[in-house]
């Protein structure tokens, strides 16, 4: 139950991250994050299929592809971010060195702690990463653009979901503590978006061409 309660939480986050993201011209998940969250599903569903077909193989696959939509959208409106001159040159070596790190990082756990440890690990130190990005975010952006409070609650229920399973069932505590943290973070961040202004409040240029 509560690996179904995480798989369903984070497929919620990923569709509503590419439907916000089109919405407001712009990318909804934190580009770091995104960029070790790829790198973990693609690395992954390869080994997985690499003995046959599995369940978690397939949901691998599914969040990668829609991690490849938000990749999109980071990469067609993200440099309406950064300053002026950060050049269309500049911000394809910049992209290419954040997501080349991802799967980096991602192979030197593997390499380290193995497939099933470093899983986990990455899993949910990523995570965290993501949970405080999402709050700079907020804050870079003057507000919840590129951002809704669905993403932010199943974010945090995709999360708690299996720190009770691996943290408290399964009884790691390193996990655990990860979990507790992430939560702490997820939990600010939804009151951020509950107390803040509920609109944007200004919005980001379209990329020059």
């Amino acid at each position: 139950m509560l690996t179904l309660v995480s798989g369903v939480a984070w497929t919620v986050v990923y569709v509503e991250a590419i439907r916000v993201g089109l919405r407001d011209r712009t990318y909804a998940m934190p580009v770091a994050a995104l960029a070790l969250n790829f790198a973990w599903e693609a690395t992954y569903a390869v080994l997985e299929f690499r003995d046959g077909l599995s369940p978690q193989g397939v949901v691998n696959v599914v969040w990668a592809t829609a991690d490849v939509v938000i990749i999109w959208t980071y990469l067609r409106f993200g440099r309406a971010e950064l300053p002026g001159f950060v050049t269309r040159p500049v911000f394809a070596g910049w992209s290419l060195m954040v997501f080349g790190t991802g799967f980096a990082v991602q192979w030197m756990f593997l390499a380290h702690f193995g497939m099933h440890d470093a899983t986990r690990y990455a899993a949910f130190l990523q995570n965290l990463l993501m949970s405080g990005l999402f709050i700079s975010m907020y804050a870079a952006r003057q507000g919840p653009l590129g951002q809704s409070l669905t993403i932010a609650v199943a974010k945090w229920l995709g999360t708690l979901a299996p720190t009770l399973l691996f943290g408290v069932i399964e009884d790691a505590p390193f996990i655990l503590g990860l979990g507790i943290l992430c939560s702490v973070f997820d939990l600010a961040y939804i009151g951020l978006l509950l107390r803040g202004p509920r609109t944007p409040v200004r919005s980001l240029p379209a990329p020059s061409r």
